[in-house]
């Protein structure tokens, strides 16, 4: 092929079809065809001309497109749902391009949520090494003492996690309620990551709400409702990961 000026793994993962990663798996097993020819070396490179097949199917090159939704409760983090249940995608109305969630919100919290059809930037975003800050508000049942919130920067044992907040701030405090209202900032994002931590210190959640995912936050925005982001917020986002 001539002119190539694309890695790609990189267009495979630009499409929305699989994160960067997951994409050089594809190849190296012989998944992908490039012209009708199954390519399986790394470093092959490809033009816009060129015709690729990822298992079977045709790579369709849809425009990148970003947005922030806040999410309400009671909807999956998810494109479908085995229960039928409503997932973020029907909240985004009228939207050509297949987006999906960048990491995850339980069921029943709500927030900032991310989707896209660029897989590359979802995994920068989604990767632990990156430490992207989100910042959660959690309602307590109980009041945790000022020891067993500094054991939440140390680090809470949960089955096999070691769970973390990198930093914290107590909102409120309601003693007739029995209930705290905590700020917490997280770099990782495991399963029930916050529901978890604070469980196991023995204070439920009762509410979780996500403010802030690194430089967007939900100003402007109603439970439901979503926004594009802005070439400069996606550039900021990058930055942020790859910290420059």
């Amino acid at each position: 092929m001539s002119n190539m000026n694309e890695r790609l793994q990189k267009v495979i993962a630009q499409s929305g079809l699989t994160s960067r990663r997951k994409a050089e798996g594809f190849i190296t097993e012989g998944k992908v065809k490039v012209n009708g020819r199954i390519v399986t070396e790394l470093g092959t490179k490809v033009t816009p001309s060129d015709s690729i097949e990822v298992d079977g199917v045709p790579l369709v090159k849809e425009e990148l497109v970003y947005y922030l939704l806040y999410k309400p409760r009671g909807v999956i983090s998810s494109v479908k749902d085995d229960k039928d249940r409503k997932v973020v995608t029907d909240l985004l109305v009228g939207i050509p391009e297949r987006v999906y969630p960048v990491g995850r919100l339980d069921y029943d919290s709500s927030g900032v949520l991310l989707l896209t059809n660029d897989g590359e930037f979802a995994n920068l975003l989604m990767h632990p090494k990156y430490e992207v800050d989100k910042v959660y508000v959690a309602k307590l049942k109980g009041i945790p003492s000022k020891t067993e919130l500094g054991q939440l920067k140390k680090g809470v044992q949960s089955d096999k996690d070691l769970l973390k907040a990198v930093q914290y701030n107590v909102l409120s405090v309601d003693k007739k309620k029995d209930s705290m209202l905590l700020e917490l900032t997280l770099r990782e994002g495991k399963n029930r990551h916050v529901r978890r931590m604070m469980e196991s210190l023995g204070y439920p959640v009762e509410k979780l709400k996500r403010e802030s995912y690194g430089l967007l936050n939900l100003d402007g925005l109603q439970p439901g409702k979503y926004r594009a982001l802005t070439p400069k917020e996606v550039k900021q986002m990058r930055n942020l990961a790859l910290k420059l």
